[in-house]
């Protein structure tokens, strides 16, 4: 299912997004990843993505937003993307779930070939828990993520406390 938000913007409703789970998990730090893509099956990759992430030992979903297709930033010579945000409990520190995240992009087929290029998976760490962290490999909470509407809209739709 479908709903058009402005020309824009479309909410996107599938099976595994929007998702809310019922189980609580044992794992003791939250953290909300933002998934976003634009090349080949996005929607299908992001299900994929769902199933991965279920299967892990380092990270249980707490939540899905619905999925957004909006348009590009940045270079803007490029398809639209869809993003998406997941609530997941994790017992990896920010900069081990970094490194794990960044695992399962590559997994996906991410390459980085210049700022904002298409991509098939990018994963961003969104917040973790109340860290404040500016580093080198990390900045928590995301830089960026108030003015993007990737993030924004999806947010909206979550019921989970951040």
């Amino acid at each position: 299912m479908q709903k058009k938000l402005d020309k824009n913007n479309t909410l996107i409703f599938q099976k595994n997004y929007p998702y809310f789970s019922k189980q609580k998990s044992t794992k003791p730090f939250q953290s909300t990843l933002g998934i976003g893509g634009n090349i080949g099956d996005v929607l299908r990759r992001f299900n994929h993505l769902y199933f991965h992430l279920q299967r892990s030992p380092f990270v249980d979903i707490v939540e899905t937003s619905p999925i957004l297709r909006n348009p590009p930033f940045g270079y803007l010579k490029q398809d639209d993307f869809h993003n998406a945000l997941i609530i997941v409990k994790t017992c990896l520190r920010p900069k081990a779930l970094l490194r794990y995240i960044l695992h399962v992009e590559k997994k996906f087929g991410r390459r980085r070939s210049f700022p904002d290029a298409p991509r098939t998976l990018d994963i961003d760490m969104i917040f973790y828990e109340t860290v404040q962290m500016d580093s080198k490999e990390l900045t928590i909470p995301h830089p960026h993520w108030a003015s993007r509407t990737s993030v924004i809209i999806p947010l909206t739709y979550l019921k989970t406390k951040i």
